[in-house]
């Protein structure tokens, strides 16, 4: 897996031995298994999906470029898979999830991997994690129509926050903080579930 994402283009070494170092086959359904290095999203239950390895790799090498990630807010834990990536990277992983059966899921494929510094909290991911807050990084595994302002509030100066963006076509958007400034770029066509509010 790794040997491709190398060859679709992820050159962050840091990013590519986090993705080593996660056995992807633990957080999908046994009956998934062998597919579970493929890169192709995977259904997880209740609608939702564990993103491809290549858009994992590729929104997190977006978001350090040039630094660390520092204290991250994952809005989407899923079943924990890419909570488990960055916490190889990043300082402190909050990974917030709205479905409480697939946030229990998340727990139990976590605890073998004795992750001291990610945090899940069941918890409606599109008002962020206003207690937790400021993050150096959020990370969004879910598509919005427009950016939740709540996200944007909750970054730190110089901060970074990656979310696809769209209802039909969507597109990941990087969005930098420079004081009260929010400069944004606009990268590659992704296909996500919808970003919803409330908890379940």
């Amino acid at each position: 897996m790794v040997d491709r994402l190398r060859a679709q283009g992820i050159r962050d070494e840091k990013v590519l031995s986090a993705m080593a170092q996660i056995p992807r086959h633990q957080f999908v359904e046994e009956g998934l298994a062998y597919g579970a290095y493929d890169d192709t999203a995977l259904p997880i239950g209740f609608q939702q999906t564990i993103s491809q390895p290549f858009v994992v790799a590729r929104m997190i090498e977006l978001l350090r470029a040039g630094r660390e990630l520092g204290r991250t807010l994952e809005i989407g834990a899923g079943c924990g898979y890419q909570a488990a990536v960055l916490s190889k990277i990043a300082t402190d992983v909050y990974a917030v999830e709205r479905i409480r059966p697939l946030l229990d899921r998340a727990r139990n494929n976590l605890r073998p991997l004795r992750l001291p510094n990610v945090r899940l909290k069941y918890a409606d991911g599109s008002v962020g994690l206003p207690e937790a807050a400021p993050f150096d990084t959020i990370i969004v595994a879910a598509a919005a129509v427009g950016v939740p302002q709540a996200l944007k509030d909750q970054l730190a100066p110089g901060g970074r926050l990656m979310i696809p963006v769209g209802s039909g076509e969507q597109r990941l958007l990087l969005i930098e903080r420079q004081g009260n400034v929010f400069k944004e770029s606009w990268y590659e066509a992704v296909r996500f579930v919808p970003l919803l509010t409330g908890t379940e």
